[in-house]
């Protein structure tokens, strides 16, 4: 009787440890999920995404002229604390994303917002920005329908006619680089998991980040004051940001 019970009590004991050991294996590989999203530029924050509205994916032509479009090029100088960044905005590659960029810009939505995420380690990454609630949460609240507003993901292949929408090029299995690349000086559109969730948020690449093209929804490059971009520290603020070029090609949805 006494070797039963002690062959029923090790089997208990190896059963114990396997279950701790498959809950700690568990927790090891949720916090390397969490740590490899921190190499991705989305508008949440990195301990708890945001959940988001269920959106249709706007492939027609009809549903995408409801967005502002850039039909053409436009420049923006952003006044920083140490002085001004120039950007070109590229609608002729990212109409409905430099578009959406140049609206807000317009609508003074930008100024006094400030650079909510910077990341410089293990390697310079982006600054972002544009966010109402500034911390990594929000977006642009159209005082029209009373609920954010959200863009499609937009992304156009080199020698493409039109872009592609609403998936990254490897869901759409598109082989070709994009036209706008993630160089040092990109500016782009940051989002959270759904494609189509973009809003106000953007990112200034620090470096050339080449493993985000295809993904992001590159609209324009710094052009002069990157050494001011490199400066950027968290809770700095943009004191004004104002379109100077291009304000005509900002067309008004229909």
């Amino acid at each position: 009787m006494k070797n039963m019970w002690r062959t029923l009590i090790s089997c208990f004991a190896v059963v114990c440890l396997v279950v701790l050991t498959g809950c700690n294996d568990a927790g090891l590989s949720s916090t390397s999920s969490t740590s490899t999203s921190i190499a991705t530029p989305d508008s949440t924050t990195l301990s708890s995404p945001i959940a988001l509205k269920p959106t249709s994916p706007p492939t027609a032509d009809s549903t995408l002229k409801k967005f502002a479009q850039l039909a053409g090029k436009a420049t923006v100088e952003m006044k920083l604390k140490g002085g001004v960044v120039t950007i070109e905005v590229d609608g002729t590659a990212a109409p409905i994303t430099a578009g959406n960029f140049i609206d807000l810009v317009k609508r003074g939505t930008y100024t006094n917002l400030i650079f909510h995420r910077v990341v410089r380690e293990p390697a310079p990454f982006v600054a972002q920005g544009g966010d109402p609630l500034g911390n990594g949460t929000g977006g642009f609240i159209d005082p029209v329908t009373g609920s954010e507003r959200q863009i499609p993901l937009e992304i156009l292949p080199e020698g493409g006619k039109k872009p592609v929408y609403s998936k990254t090029f490897n869901e759409a299995g598109i082989t070709k680089p994009p036209m706008l690349k993630h160089v040092k000086g990109a500016v782009a559109m940051a989002r959270s998991q759904s494609p189509d969730s973009g809003s106000s948020q953007f990112y200034i690449t620090l470096a050339d980040v080449n493993f985000l093209d295809g993904s992001y929804a590159v609209f324009g490059y710094v052009t002069d004051g990157m050494e001011l971009v490199d400066k950027i520290q968290v809770g700095d603020r943009i004191e004004s940001i104002t379109v100077t070029k291009g304000i005509e090609n900002l067309k008004s949805p229909s």
